[in-house]
């Protein structure tokens, strides 16, 4: 293989980054959730 074609192999990027996408969207709304359920007070 040429140095140009192995530069263009991409190995499965957009897959790491939905699943990280996603992951951060559950996260994010699992926080919400749990805000809205039970807030907590600052402690200070």
């Amino acid at each position: 293989m040429t140095d140009s074609e192995l530069k263009s192999i991409i190995g499965g990027r957009k897959k790491w980054g939905i699943g990280l996408l996603v992951g951060a969207g559950i996260s994010f709304l699992i926080g919400l959730i749990d805000g809205y359920i039970r807030p907590l007070s600052c402690n200070k």
